[in-house]
């Protein structure tokens, strides 16, 4: 992009750092898919199904901290690669289940292999999640052009303040974190969680207001729970 070889680059949003490289910026969304987490069981059709002890495997430390608080007796082991290296783990019986987004099995054509959706008040997504972004050069008038058609204003706006909410927790996608964001008309409706990574410690925020301001709710809302939790709760999060 910096060097002009391509004009646009594509992403998954809840992938994106919330400080981009200096003349980048994310120009549009493309408008949101569901924003769910989906539960894959080979042996028990949901969470609470599994027996004790029972081994799930998830690489994001959002989906390992929320199965520990749920389900404390269940052993929660990293589990890498692509979607399809994952199910062939899962297959094998290197693990009882996985997780994945909902998003993501839905564009592979894999929904039918969901055995359980997670509600997203009980399993609340990444900031991001399900949300594809168009990354452009600032300033690229021709490019702008072209991109303004896609965008989908809603999801801008949500993916306005969950990225704002993780920018004010210097957040990433190493770090348990989940935000979501919903747009009705003019208004906005946010909620936003952090933990432990071993789900132990928890802390909830909310905010509403005008969708205009959904990069001020979003930040607004990140200094209120980061002042909740206290300077101790990140520590050894980095």
């Amino acid at each position: 992009l910096l060097s002009g070889r391509i004009d646009i680059a594509v992403h998954s949003s809840k992938d994106m750092p919330t400080a981009l490289p200096d003349g980048l910026e994310l120009s549009a969304f493309l408008e949101r898919e569901d924003v769910r987490d989906a539960f894959i069981g080979r042996d028990a059709p949901r969470l609470a199904d599994l027996p004790q002890g029972a081994v799930v495997g998830s690489s994001s430390l959002r989906r390992q901290a929320l199965i520990r608080r749920l389900r404390p007796d269940i052993e929660v082991v990293i589990f890498r690669g692509n979607v399809q290296t994952r199910l062939r783990k899962l297959e094998e019986g290197q693990v009882a289940a996985t997780l994945l987004a909902y998003a993501g099995l839905r564009r592979l054509g894999l929904a039918d292999i969901v055995t359980d959706l997670l509600p997203d008040d009980e399993f609340p997504p990444a900031p991001g999640q399900g949300a594809i972004c168009i990354e452009s050069r600032i300033g690229d008038a021709a490019t702008l052009k072209l991109l303004a058609p896609l965008n989908h204003q809603a999801t801008a706006q949500a993916l306005s303040c969950e990225r704002a909410f993780l920018g004010a927790l210097d957040g990433s996608c190493r770090t348990p974190i989940a935000g979501h964001a919903k747009i009705d008309g003019d208004r906005l409706s946010f909620s936003g969680m952090i933990l432990t990574p071993d789900g132990q410690q928890v802390h909830e925020i909310s905010a509403e207001g005008l969708a205009s301001d959904a990069v001020k709710l979003g930040a607004d809302a990140g200094e209120r729970i980061r002042a909740k939790a206290g300077p101790d709760f990140f520590t050894g999060w980095y």
